[in-house]
């Protein structure tokens, strides 16, 4: 990853974050054919697919999975539709998106309006050591985890163990904690409503595939479609920013630019992932110019090859990010707690 900083460098020297920005204003503009499109393509085969594996379940109880494993993929890329729709571009008009992205939040169980502020918030502060806690995966740095208690440190232990942050955290943030998200109820009016409305909508699709389907199809086919999707849709998030030598900074030195382009990567995934993940692995560009609608993304970087290689991370270089726990502020860099351990002794 380091070799592909240097490459980087090389390939544009003199563009800063803000260069960039001047740039990526030419890909903003939706169009609404292809938005159409995408959410068509993306819709049907995930129907499709889901009634697939509810039919499925009346020859076998595993057979579904051949379904359900698909579906949840585009799952997640409705979710990115979601995504695009809270940011303003997925379509010109506001009210458009807004409405569209409401509708897909049942199927994510995501109330729209409630994600859509927490995630602004994160685009805010991405890469903030002072700003960290709305729409991030905790992260420490060394000095402050050495500071916390035994029973501290283990608390962040179980937080970032693998079980955790990609099997239990999806489960409970997607199925649990959404229902009521936290500092909501009444204080904002609007992302009460939303979180309300979702739930009411989610028990009514409950209801219904209950009633239509059985019990058995909701628990071998929803509930899994559902936690599978949100499982990938948290492991793609912690790539990325938790890789290697991300960007974090303390309040003073942050620039929110510099900290979209260098603290967020680009998930160099094989072509047919980079589709159905709704290419929002070329995270780094979408970071530092969220108005790209996620269609266009593969453009920006065929047309502008030195971006690929900003903060580039393969599939295989991905799975090594899990072992990584802790900021260094010395070495700039997340470590591994072995690592963190040799830098405390080293103090």
């Amino acid at each position: 990853m380091h070799d592909s900083d240097a490459a980087e460098h090389a390939a544009s020297p003199k563009k800063t974050a803000r260069d960039w920005m001047k740039i990526l204003a030419a890909y903003r503009e939706p169009h609404h054919g292809r938005s159409a499109l995408e959410l068509a393509i993306t819709l049907i085969p995930f129907f499709a697919l889901w009634f697939a594996a509810a039919f499925a379940v009346r020859v076998n109880y595993w057979l579904p999975f051949l379904f359900s494993i698909p579906a949840a993929v585009f799952l997640v890329r409705i979710f990115i539709i979601q995504h695009d729709c809270g940011h303003g571009s997925f379509f010109r008009n506001k009210a458009l998106n807004n409405w569209v992205g409401r509708a897909l939040g049942i199927l994510t169980m995501t109330p729209y309006d409630v994600w859509k502020r927490s995630h602004a918030i994160h685009h805010a502060s991405s890469g903030n050591l002072d700003k960290r806690g709305t729409g991030d995966i905790a992260v420490l740095t060394v000095r402050e985890y050495q500071n916390k208690s035994k029973f501290g440190q283990f608390m962040y232990r179980l937080y970032r163990h693998p079980l955790t942050l990609f099997v239990l955290g999806p489960f409970y943030i997607f199925v649990i904690r959404q229902r009521l998200p936290e500092n909501v109820k009444f204080k904002h009016p609007r992302q009460w409503l939303s979180a309300m409305a979702t739930n009411a909508a989610i028990a009514c699709v409950v209801f219904l595939v209950i009633y239509v389907f059985g019990l058995k199809s909701f628990l071998i086919v929803y509930l899994p479609i559902t936690i599978m999707a949100s499982t990938i849709g948290v492991w793609m998030f912690y790539v990325q920013h938790q890789f290697e030598d991300t960007q974090w900074d303390d309040s003073d030195e942050w620039s929110m630019h510099e900290a979209a382009l260098h603290g967020s990567s680009f998930y160099d995934l094989p072509g047919f992932l980079r589709w159905l993940t709704g290419n929002i692995g070329i995270h780094h560009v979408h970071h530092l110019y969220a108005r790209i609608p996620f269609y266009r993304l593969p453009k920006v970087l065929k047309e502008n090859p030195a971006l690929g290689e900003i903060k580039r991370v393969t599939l295989w270089e991905s799975f090594k990010c899990a072992n990584l726990k802790l900021w260094d502020e010395g070495s700039r860099r997340l470590v591994t707690y072995k690592q963190a351990r040799a830098i405390m002794a080293a103090v």
